[in-house]
């Protein structure tokens, strides 16, 4: 009986694959996986996992970049406050060059725009605070991620008593773009990032819809381990939904994050650059928060933005072409030169199959 075991158990262990093998032995049908986080495009490129695929393995980047999914209308609202209303802009970094219909944030501070780059939410609130005789406005763009961190800001502002404080929300939330997109891949690889914000029910709940993910975290070893139950789960032929990152992500999330956020903003309708308008996708500060509201704090007219013609962004970030399957990449969109937001950010599609492909 102990050697039987003893076999069973050899058996097992000869039986047993790691994630490298089940991916680079994969002969199951033709499978598209989406990585939704900018994150996990620059890692996957930057790790090399790409060059592990079978030809019927296809990644393809999607929607998960805060700064390649904001549209132009965004940026042209920003310049307006900047140029127009003389408001100081404080911004993260990579959305001074994000092109908008006229200019970028850089060529409006060239124009004498003041724009002041930040890191968070809370050094726009301290820098309002530290200048009394300017008006400053964040732009709060991103996922559930950052935008409890938008929240804190305008209620510390509060606190503080600042009326020279405001935030331009662009924040949006995942759930409706995985319903929007659920026909442009098999498999969504979930960032990791937001669902330790958001838990994992959203994404259990829409297996019910024909929607299948998976979870991952951002090491190579989660990368590959998430990869590898997609495929696995791929060829049962149903819907499915597995969290490979349990040593972040549960059920049920930050609970405490989704409270703050739930007190202070309400769904609103949202602009996607290249998916258009999502319902109920994006977040807005409610009713009484809405003295730091910039669009309603300087009567914003509504504005219209115009992206260029020649850029290919919103059909990348559909899944529907690849950044290299565009006339102007490389040639006349660079990440010095960007004609679209995907070539700019560090987490954009365009971006890293230049700086790795």
């Amino acid at each position: 009986m102990a050697e039987e075991k003893c076999e069973k158990k050899s058996e097992e262990k000869t039986e047993r694959k790691t994630a490298r093998e089940i991916i680079e032995n994969y002969d199951g049908p033709k499978v598209r996986i989406m990585e939704v986080c900018g994150t996990h495009t620059h890692e996957i490129f930057r790790l090399g996992i790409r060059r592990l695929l079978p030809e019927q393995v296809e990644l393809i980047s999607g929607p998960g970049c805060p700064v390649c999914v904001t549209p132009v209308s965004f940026i042209d609202e920003a310049i307006y406050l900047a140029l127009e209303k003389g408001v100081t802009i404080c911004t993260f970094g990579d959305l001074v060059r994000v092109p908008g219909t006229k200019m970028s944030l850089a060529g409006a501070r060239e124009q004498g725009a003041d724009i002041h780059v930040v890191y968070s939410p809370a050094d726009a609130e301290k820098y309002a605070r530290e200048h009394p005789d300017k008006q400053v406005t964040f732009l709060s763009v991103g996922f559930e991620t950052t935008t409890p961190a938008s929240c804190l800001s305008v209620k510390a502002a509060k606190e503080n008593r600042l009326d020279n404080y405001a935030i331009l929300t662009a924040n949006k939330t995942m759930p409706q773009a995985y319903e929007a997109l659920k026909g442009s891949a098999d498999v969504f690889l979930y960032p990791g990032h937001v669902n330790a914000i958001t838990g994992t029910r959203l994404c259990e709940a829409l297996t019910e819809e024909g929607v299948s993910g998976v979870v991952a975290g951002f090491t190579a070893k989660e990368l590959m381990t998430a990869l590898a139950v997609a495929l696995v789960k791929f060829q049962e032929g149903k819907p499915f939904f597995v969290n490979c990152y349990p040593r972040v992500v549960t059920q049920d999330g930050s609970r405490e994050a989704q409270v703050l956020v739930d007190e202070m903003m309400e769904a609103c309708d949202c602009e996607w650059r290249g998916l258009g308008v999502i319902p109920a996708s994006g977040m807005k500060l409610r009713q009484e928060w809405q003295n730091f509201d910039a669009r309603i704090k300087y009567q914003m007219p509504k504005i219209e933005g115009k992206p260029n013609p020649a850029c290919r962004c919103g059909d990348v970030l559909q899944g529907k072409c690849k950044p290299s399957d565009c006339k102007v990449f490389g040639k006349g969109c660079t990440p010095q030169h960007p004609v679209g937001a995907c070539m700019v950010s560090g987490e954009g599609a365009c971006s890293a199959y230049y700086q790795y492909s």
